[in-house]
């Protein structure tokens, strides 16, 4: 019995491993939602084969946005049905101003069955701390 215990233990600590250390590249071949850094998220937004999602408030927005971002403030109450018009079979590509609101709304994308939602990890303030450029 411990034997098979261990062998499912390092079975789940490997396929852990190869999951967190899969490429941009591998993970666009599967499906779900991505919490990526902002190198990571920079080379798919410079690919330009996704759908960047801006989802802060408009207030937020006057500050910079990264360029041809598509804005749906996650605090509306249509929050849900604005996404539902989106391409479920285009990559998402999410961010907020940290990556609260983004974790959330990947989340909901996920339920209502995009393929591939990329979540920024540290939102817009990592971008910009990385120095990459937002339009104003």
């Amino acid at each position: 019995m411990k034997k098979i215990s261990l062998i499912l233990t390092i079975l789940f600590i490997v396929s852990t491993v190869k999951s967190v250390g899969q490429t941009t590249e591998e993970q666009t071949k599967t499906t779900g939602v991505f919490n990526i850094n902002v190198t990571q998220f920079k080379k798919l937004v410079d690919s330009k084969k996704g759908l960047v999602l801006d989802v802060r408030t408009p207030e937020e927005w006057a500050d910079g946005t990264i360029a041809n971002a598509q804005k749906i403030n996650y605090y509306d109450n249509n929050f849900a049905e604005k996404i539902e018009y989106l391409d479920k079979n285009t990559p998402v590509l999410i961010y907020c101003k940290k990556g609260g609101r983004s974790s959330s709304a990947a989340e909901i994308l996920k339920e209502k069955g995009f393929k591939k939602v990329f979540n920024l990890m540290g939102g817009i303030t990592a971008w910009i701390d990385k120095g990459y450029k937002i339009e104003k």
